[in-house]
């Protein structure tokens, strides 16, 4: 069935190698805009739960996909006056549908803003998204299908399918943040293998010169790091670039002077 098709494709999205969040979400939003009958548009936001000096928690987005640009218009409004059926859905953690943004009462400074994005009918759902323990808990994403014609979605198949969207939607963010996380410990790893190549090179060529052990050579290289306040590897990469780079080959190579006696 069409329904479970949509839903897989939009969960395996979080699962393509090297995606990131933010193009996880536009491509969910552009599926949704195509898939979902009477849509014409679709709003992925990814919010995040802050408790502020009162108590109070407020929801703040972290990221966000939009079909059409004229809904990124539509969600900045709503973040700024704090109206509209995305954010009530987030606070109010539940299911917001509009049959007609002409005939809404819930939100006068947004009615027209709605009519000039062209979104007259829309159904949001919030989900909570997956965590591991590691504070994403507090990340909330809300899935918004919405259309320029008013009374656009059926009440049965859209309402439910929206909120199978936002659960699939859910589960591939998470699956797309800890690719992310892990690429970026990745990075890391390698730039600290990069930094532990270059500063034993540099105490090689201190030990050399010096003729003195490892760790004197490397309180050589910490010493000068913080008279210089820089550091260690920035320093142990200087030295080894003048000693190993092709400054010193161009050195090593250029034809010495006359003696001074002539000779």
């Amino acid at each position: 069935m069409w329904i479970e098709h949509l839903a897989r494709d939009i969960a395996a999205l979080g699962q393509t190698e090297n995606t990131t969040l933010e193009r996880a979400l536009d491509q969910m939003s552009r599926a949704a805009a195509l898939g979902v009958p009477g849509c014409s548009a679709a709003l992925v936001v990814v919010w995040r739960e802050v408790v502020g000096a009162d108590g109070a928690i407020r929801h703040v987005v972290t990221d966000y996909g939009a079909s059409h640009a004229d809904l990124s218009e539509a969600l900045e409004h709503q973040y700024t006056t704090d109206e509209g059926p995305t954010v009530e859905a987030v606070r109010e953690m539940r299911q917001v549908r509009v049959a007609d943004v002409l005939r809404e009462h819930r939100w006068p400074r947004y009615t027209s803003m709605a009519v000039q994005c062209g979104d007259r009918s829309s159904v949001t759902q919030p989900s909570k998204l997956a965590g591991d323990g590691d504070g994403d808990e507090d990340r909330i994403l809300t899935f918004g299908v919405h259309s320029g014609r008013a009374d656009a979605f059926d009440e049965v198949v859209v309402t439910q399918l929206t909120a199978l969207l936002a659960e699939h939607a859910a589960m591939a963010l998470h699956t797309a943040g800890r690719q992310a996380d892990a690429a970026r410990e990745s990075a890391h790893m390698r730039r600290a293998m990069s930094a532990r190549t270059v500063i034993d090179q540099a105490k090689g060529i201190i030990m050399h010169a010096r003729g003195c052990d490892a760790d004197t050579a490397f309180a050589a290289l910490r010493e000068v790091a913080q008279r210089n306040r820089k550091k260690v590897v920035d320093v142990a990469r200087d030295l080894v670039e003048q000693n190993t780079g092709p400054q010193r080959s161009q050195r090593s190579q250029r034809p010495r002077g006359p003696r001074a006696d002539g000779r």
